[in-house]
Order: structure tokens, then sequence, then C-alpha cells
């Protein structure tokens, strides 16, 4: 059935403007945050105290966490609950296939659904409500709770029905991201060696074969403006890519680039701690 509670868990960069647009859609929503939940609250939004607080609130619960282990931690916490009212759990994290199978394991135990439902378009995609959803699940459970998701995701595909497929969704393409990303910023330096300049490289290549989406967006909105405000860091891109390499290692798929690109990124968050992801382009040119 259509959740009458929404439980939230995790109000940061991503999960806050999505847990607002839950709010602004009608949904009573209960939230919960353990870096501060009442700084983070949307208006309109109760808190809770725990996760357990929201797991006996709350219908649905929704995740928006930085990391695999983190969602395991909170998974426990909402298997462990006494009272527990919610009997669905919609991760909307980046964890990786092999921890969204353990978290569907250790709910199910309990008999709550688990489904792996990762999210693209960053955080001006979740204050806009146009984020891509990949919904792994049953099929039921996307029927009662699209009304929800409809709130802050414009393109939910169902990509499959079990744990994990979701996650394999989500990671590959961030690594096309991460790729075209990268690979823009070598090219372009490449240009400017032999006296060409960003702005017409650009040009060019957004009417040619080059285009991709660091043409189209991260450089001309991101990188030539200076401001560098994706909303994504270049630590979080790095982990998404080490959760690639080791998906492929498991699925003995081939993973020449992916641990090429891989390699970037990590060295670019190690030489620059905290950066926006789009700051690749200064790290690989130099500038």
């Amino acid at each position: 059935m259509t959740p009458r509670v929404v439980g939230f868990v995790g109000l940061g960069h991503m999960g806050r403007p999505m847990a607002e647009r839950i709010v602004a859609a009608g949904f009573p929503l209960v939230g919960f945050d353990a870096a501060g939940t009442a700084e983070r609250l949307p208006e309109g939004a109760d808190g809770g105290a725990s996760v357990e607080e929201v797991a006996t609130r709350a219908d649905t619960v929704l995740l928006s966490l930085p990391d695999g282990p983190v969602v395991l931690d909170v998974v426990e916490s909402i298997a462990a609950a006494k009272a527990r009212r919610a009997t669905t759990v919609v991760d909307l994290s980046t964890t990786g296939p092999a921890a969204a199978v353990e978290a569907a394991t250790r709910l199910a135990a309990v008999g709550v659904t688990y489904v792996d439902g990762p999210v693209s378009g960053g955080v001006a995609g979740a204050r806009r409500g146009t984020l891509a959803l990949m919904y792994a699940g049953p099929a039921g459970v996307l029927e009662d709770h699209r009304g929800l998701l409809d709130a802050f995701a414009s393109h939910v595909v169902a990509v499959g029905t079990v744990a994990g497929q979701g996650q394999t969704m989500k990671l590959l393409n961030n690594f096309l991201s991460a790729t075209a990303l990268v690979a823009t910023s070598e090219a372009l330096t490449f240009g400017l060696a032999h006296g060409l300049s960003l702005p017409v490289m650009l040009d060019v290549l957004n009417a040619s074969t080059g285009r991709n989406s660091a043409t189209v967006d991260k450089f001309p909105n991101r990188i030539l403006t200076g401001t560098y405000d994706a909303g994504f860091s270049t630590a979080l891109m790095a982990k998404d890519l080490r959760l690639y390499v080791d998906s492929l290692g498991r699925a003995s798929t081939p993973d020449a680039v992916g641990h090429a690109v891989s390699a970037v990124w990590q060295q670019a968050d190690a030489a620059r701690p905290g950066s926006d992801f789009t700051e690749i382009w200064p790290f690989v040119s130099g500038t």
C-alpha cells in the first residue's frame, strides 16, 4: 500500500532536498541524520531521535547514506527496532551490488522488503526533482510507491527485480560519467598545449562525435565559470570507482579501462581532499 508516513535517514547534500520534495508533495515525513537532525530536517517534517524511532513511526524508510558499511549499520538498526512499523526500505545510496544483496538478506530475515534504488542527477537534480532512479525490487512495491518516488525523481526506471541490479546500473553510469570527465580534461589539456582555446574546443566537440556529459554540462556550467559546484565530491566519485572495479573483479568482466580511470580518480582525491569532482580539471591540466 502507498505509505501513509515516510521515514528518511540521511539528510545530507542529496537527502535533504529529496526529503523536502517529499514533504512538499504532501507526505508526512519523519527524518533522522546522525550528523544532526534538527539542523538538517526539512520544514514541515518531524524529527526522529534515532533510526529505530524512524522505523517505528514510518511505513516506508528511505536511505540516502554515504557508503555500504553505513547502510548496513542502519539496516541492522531497522531490523532490531522493537514495535517496528516499517515494512519497506528503499535505499537511494550508492553502495555496490554486494552491499545491496547483504542489506536485502538481513531485512528479509525480519520480513522487511528491501528496494535497491540508487539515484543519479546530483544535488541540482535532487533540488529540481529531476533525478533518475534505478529501481530493482518487486513490481508491486514500485506501483505502491510510484507517487512517493515521483516526488523527487522524474525518471524512475525498473532495471530489475533483484537487489544489486540497481547498484550495477548506478556504478556503470558513474564509471561512464567519470571517464567522460577525466578523458575530456586530458583531451582539452592536449588542445591547450597546441594553442586552442577552451570555448572553441567545446563548441567544436559539442557539434561533433566527441560530445559527452562533460563537454555539454560540466565544462560550460561548472568549470569555465570557475564555480566547481556540481555538489558531488571527488571523494565520492573515487569511492564509486573503487566499488566499480571491485564489482568488475567479482563479475570477471573486462576491466582495463576501469582500473585506469579509477587510478586517476584515486590520485585526484588524495591530491585535492574535500574537492568537488569537477576539480578533476585543474588536477589533470595543472592549471
